[in-house]
């Protein structure tokens, strides 16, 4: 029965923690928008990228290659054609 004085007040502490955390969310404006995200991954990102400035300093492969600009490095590499 001891126990009861011990875990009432925790429980009421946690409560007005989660009630706390909640009103936080919803003043803050973490529930604005809902379907925004789940809709933004579904559309396919039609616009091309832009070409780097001409006069963006090339950098030296590391591997020994071409030297090659940081747009080029960071874009996915097609597969070799097949034949």
């Amino acid at each position: 029965m001891d126990i009861l004085f011990l875990l009432i007040p925790l429980s009421l502490a946690l409560v007005a923690l989660v009630v706390w955390a909640l009103l936080w969310a919803v003043r803050s404006g973490q529930f604005e928008d809902l379907e925004g995200p789940a809709h933004r991954i579904l559309m396919d990102d039609d616009t091309p990228r832009p070409d780097p400035p001409a006069d963006e300093p090339r950098r030296e492969d590391p591997a020994g290659g071409e030297p090659s600009r940081r747009e080029e490095r960071s874009s996915p590499r097609e597969p070799p054609p097949r034949g």
